[in-house]
């Protein structure tokens, strides 16, 4: 075993699900927590965070339903993309001092399986990059436009939630990649001047009046080839009506419906994807894994020069996280939110 001069710690302060939400979170949903951590086995690492990741997704784990990933547990501790650094080891793959991802977030310690790390590639961009651009959100953004819509140089992309962590990246690496036109949406007049800064060739706040209105005006009559989807609802719909023949949907999420208590309507135009030859594909990044090394080969290199750019929305503490996610579910980030420990 291989560890720092410093004296280790024996538990760890965390968040834990104290219980599930109805409708919005509220703070009394969370608790912080300490509990002991356990010793550390052959093949294991004890690992500082650094930056924890604060996802939409994280809010469907809330429900105790059954769905693509198990529910958090009342009680015990949430977990989430994550990125630290070594300061124990008992496994010949990682070494005291290396700066890892891994998946046991939303607590100031863990200790893990050394196999379940992957080593956080600092030389290229700073560690919390890896939760963010160069990390699964940046990889979902990649696969979501390449591999599941197909996107193809000379087509217009329209991108939902497009000042956030995923949407951002969509919009630029369709740019980088030969996009005749690339439109964003966003929740506040910053968001917008944000998206233009970044490349977005029109944006347009969606308080500002109905999607669909304003999308028809931003993509005029070429109409729109692919949509990225990070909303869902009044998006979806107009996105439906701006669609050329062969259009096609890559379904990332759909923070609109992610707190509803009750059923959501579907689009009321589905019919036009019959007509229009359209294809809507749900997408899960875990299903694209074996894009990764060519996801971070190009990404990197456009961060390098400049190409691509990435926002993060750092709010210090543990103890603030629970806030943090609520702030991400009410559009309070621009970018990547992350927690720093």
């Amino acid at each position: 075993m291989s560890a720092g001069t410093e004296t280790l710690p024996r538990t760890t302060r965390e968040i834990q699900l104290a219980s599930r939400p109805h409708g919005r979170p509220v703070p009394e949903n969370f608790r912080l927590a300490e509990s002991e951590l356990p010793e550390l086995q052959d093949g294991q690492v004890l690992i500082r965070n650094q930056f924890i990741s604060v996802d939409p997704y994280m809010r469907g784990r809330m429900n105790n339903v059954k769905s693509y990933s198990a529910p958090f547990a009342l009680d015990a501790a949430l977990d989430g993309g994550a990125v630290g650094e070594v300061i124990a080891s008992r496994s010949d793959e990682r070494k005291v001092g290396d700066v890892v991802v891994h998946s046991l977030g939303w607590r100031e310690y863990a200790v893990l399986d050394a196999a379940a790390t992957s080593v956080a590639r600092t030389d290229l961009a700073p560690a919390s990059a890896f939760l963010g651009a160069l990390g699964m959100t940046g990889l979902t953004a990649y696969a979501g436009l390449l591999k599941v819509a197909g996107f193809k140089p000379g087509e217009v992309v329209f991108v939902s939630g497009a000042a956030g962590a995923v949407g951002s990246l969509v919009g630029q690496i369709a740019k980088a990649m030969g996009a005749s036109k690339v439109i964003g949406s966003a929740g506040s007049p910053e968001k917008v001047a944000r998206l233009l800064e970044l490349g977005f060739d029109a944006a347009f706040n969606y308080n500002d009046g109905p999607v669909a209105g304003q999308l028809a005006e931003a993509a005029g009559e070429r109409g729109i080839d692919v949509y990225f989807d990070n909303v869902g609802g009044e998006h979806l719909e107009a996105a439906l009506s701006a669609l050329t023949v062969g259009g096609r949907v890559a379904m990332c999420g759909a923070i609109a419906q992610y707190n509803s208590t009750e059923p959501t309507p579907a689009p009321r135009n589905l019919m036009l994807a019959i007509g229009k030859q359209l294809t809507l594909k749900g997408f899960l990044v875990g299903g694209y894994w074996q894009h990764m090394a060519e996801f971070v080969g190009t990404v990197s290199a456009w961060l390098a020069d400049g190409t691509v750019r990435y926002d993060e929305t750092v709010v210090d503490g543990l103890e603030n996280a629970p806030q943090a996610f609520m702030d991400l579910l009410d559009g309070a980030n621009t970018g990547k939110m992350l927690v720093r420990i």
